[in-house]
């Protein structure tokens, strides 16, 4: 199995990324549907992850998507594909992005879940908890270097 990372905009990742994030926010995790869709998606960069199993049997796996001001969100990855390096491999595909568009940091709204894996990466956590979509979530930034 190999694993890649496609960049591009909605209207071309959208119907992709869309399914993705409906099983995982709004099903699995009860985000309504209203929060979710957010009118942001058309502005963003977005990042699918492809899993490539036999030849050009591909499926999508996972999304992730890059706000214009260096916010990165909405990243999901199906539930028995967690734990394989996919989340890794979205969010340095996303670092990359906010590096080549100039971005001196990016920041994260990560759910308290998930905090050691934005850390593994070089987030760090700052400010208080806070609720968003009835899910308790941090703060977090990466000061990206420029060399």
């Amino acid at each position: 199995m190999t694993l890649t990372i496609e960049t591009g905009r909605w209207e071309a990742l959208g119907s992709y990324a869309a399914p993705i994030r409906r099983l995982v926010f709004v099903i699995e995790q009860q985000v309504p549907e209203e929060e979710e869709w957010d009118g942001m998606d058309d502005q963003c960069t977005h990042f699918i992850a492809w899993q490539n199993a036999d030849g050009d049997q591909t499926s999508p796996i996972g999304t992730a998507r890059l706000l214009p001001d260096g916010h990165i969100g909405r990243v999901a990855v199906l539930t028995e594909q967690r734990g394989k390096g996919v989340g890794v491999a979205l969010m340095q595909a996303a670092i990359d992005a906010a590096r080549q568009q100039g971005h001196a940091k990016v920041v994260l709204s990560a759910q308290l879940h998930a905090l050691a894996f934005y850390e593994h990466l070089g987030f760090v956590a700052y400010g208080d908890t806070f609720m968003d979509a009835g899910i308790p979530h941090r703060e977090m930034v990466l000061f990206l270097s420029t060399a």
